[in-house]
């Protein structure tokens, strides 16, 4: 057993090759961080395959999430900012603007800039533009891409001692590699390789923290019941029974943790052009009924319907959560972070009828005030993006799944600039932002949603090296850089695309490092990797 355990230690680190079932780094996702990841793995002379279980590359920047959620733009650096430059070019051409002048829209966005000139980078932007940017990226460097291939979630990691020797898939393909890289927003090779992870929210007493666990009667964002709103079927009927999509628990005690996560959505690309658009349409099982809650909410004079209907280029949207009763479906993705596929299916239907039912129910019913209905019903799908998928998203944003629990937890205190990383591979700097998690009914009778937390930094802060490893004894050729370690509410700001691409550099960076020095990916040199890092521009601090 002994030889046998060093020659395949030995074959590990055999650099460049080039045969069809083993690379030096797999990567498993196809999110943009899978990119990232993948163009920085080549870059740096390394056998790379993407191994996705995705039809379509970039997961939310390429399905729908245009109005880039950048936070401070001064904290992006290296791939992640040369993506955000190939985007402008792509809008530097005429044919690009095909619903709309370039002159036409505006550049200045609410706290996001599209196109700022000086650096030539875009910020907002369209689905289909993006997923071309990416397709265009992995093309350039002849990176081969398995996609629709999923993780056989039992049976198809190998390991021998803490290394990974290989990931299998449904189709009973295998894929062999010196480093692996977890891309997915679910965290599925993670799990399966035995590494620690967390689902849910943590109490504030793990890590001393104040923003995690239950937070009820914060008033931190407008998504909240601002007037009262009864919540049984019969107004002022408890008997009646709840409304539709009510949870039937308790407010809690604040800062206690539980099993919960933040609401899912689809983030939509709509579209008011009459030649561009599809009308919305009813979805299985609609029934109106559903949406009573909201037409309650509508005869207190809310109206802010369209608050987030985000301009992006070509008379389109992004359209994303607002409100009380928006399109978030609160409390019911809570199994998703480790359902099986077949679940998982179940839930994004259940996310796609909902959400579809409310945008129909709002531009069609009778019982939404008028002025309300008109509006919605100039809008609808944009008929030129997500072709092959009826108009709508090709990924849902799963705002938060499983995270690791790794060598080093990042937490509000780092964020907040409370206590400072020893080993930063990148920034963040969005705010510690949390969507809903429960709807309930409170203790005085109304129904009122809880979870919602909005947090600024005072600056960008770094994210550690040891928040995208796993602990030594549990997995040591494998990286994380999207289910990384961190707290509930650490989440709500690393959460955001730029980063997660960044952190796909760094964490290739660090696979490429290991392979050349024959290491862990635990005892990677730091100095090494933060000299290769910023040769590569990325940023690791922030200068005004």
């Amino acid at each position: 057993m002994v030889r046998i355990s060093m020659f395949f230690m030995l074959s590990l680190w055999i650099s460049g090759c080039t045969s069809q079932d083993r690379y030096d780094v797999v990567i498993y996702g196809g999110t943009s961080a899978a990119v990232t990841a993948a163009v920085q793995a080549k870059k740096m002379g390394k056998s790379v395959i993407v191994v996705s279980p995705d039809r379509h590359l970039g997961g939310l920047t390429s399905s729908g999430l245009g109005f880039t959620d950048s936070g401070n733009v001064g904290s992006i650096g290296g791939l992640s900012r040369e993506f955000y430059h190939r985007i402008y070019l792509e809008y530097q051409k005429d044919e690009t603007w095909r619903w709309q002048e370039q002159s036409e829209y505006g550049n200045q966005g609410q706290g996001t800039k599209a196109m700022r000139h000086d650096d030539q980078t875009m910020w907002i932007f369209e689905p289909h533009v993006a997923e071309k940017v990416f397709d265009e990226w992995i093309a350039e460097h002849k990176i081969p891409v398995v996609r629709e291939a999923y993780l056989d979630r039992e049976h198809g990691v190998a390991k021998e001692g803490t290394r990974i020797v290989s990931i299998t898939t449904l189709d009973g393909k295998t894929y062999r590699g010196g480093m692996f890289i977890d891309a997915t927003y679910e965290g599925d090779l993670m799990a399966a390789a035995g590494v620690s992870y967390h689902v849910g929210r943590e109490s504030n007493d793990v890590y001393g923290e104040t923003w995690n666990g239950n937070q009820f009667g914060l008033k931190q964002h407008g998504h909240y019941f601002k007037t009262p709103v009864d919540p049984y079927r019969t107004a002022g009927d408890p008997q009646s029974g709840l409304l539709k999509y009510i949870d039937a628990g308790s407010e809690g005690v604040n800062g206690e943790g539980d099993s919960c996560i933040q609401a899912y959505c689809y983030r939509m690309c709509l579209t008011d052009h009459p030649e561009n658009r599809v009308a919305f349409t009813q979805p299985a099982g609609y029934n109106p009924e559903n949406y009573e809650l909201l037409h309650r909410v509508f005869e207190t004079g809310w109206r802010e319907t369209f608050y987030k209907f985000d301009p992006i280029p070509n008379r389109k949207t992004d359209t994303n959560n607002h409100g009380p009763f928006s399109t978030d479906f609160i409390g019911m993705n809570y199994d998703y972070p480790e359902a099986s596929y077949e679940r998982r299916r179940e839930i994004l239907q259940e996310h796609y009828n909902y959400q579809m039912g409310w945008f129909y129910y709002i531009a069609n019913d009778p019982k939404v005030p008028e002025e309300v209905r008109t509006r919605m019903s100039r809008w609808g799908l944009a008929q030129d993006e997500f072709t092959d998928h009826g108009h709508w998203p090709h990924q849902i944003y799963v705002r938060e799944a499983r995270r690791m629990i790794g060598e080093y937890v990042t937490t509000e205190h780092e964020c907040l600039g409370r206590r400072q990383p020893p080993h930063p591979v990148g920034m963040g700097s969005y705010s510690l932002d949390s969507h809903n998690v429960r709807r309930l009914v409170t203790k005085e009778g109304f129904v009122q949603n809880e979870g919602d937390v909005g947090v600024h930094p005072k600056r960008p802060y770094g994210i550690d090296y040891g928040s995208l490893t796993p602990k030594a004894g549990e997995c040591t050729n494998l990286l994380v850089p999207v289910c990384l370690s961190c707290s509930h509410i650490a989440f709500g700001s690393i959460r955001m695309e730029p980063v997660f691409m960044l952190l796909g550099q760094s964490a290739a960076t660090a696979a490429a490092l290991a392979i050349d020095t024959k290491t862990d990916v635990q005892q990677v040199d730091y100095t090494q990797l933060r000299e290769r890092l910023l040769a590569d521009q990325q940023r690791l601090e922030y200068r005004q």
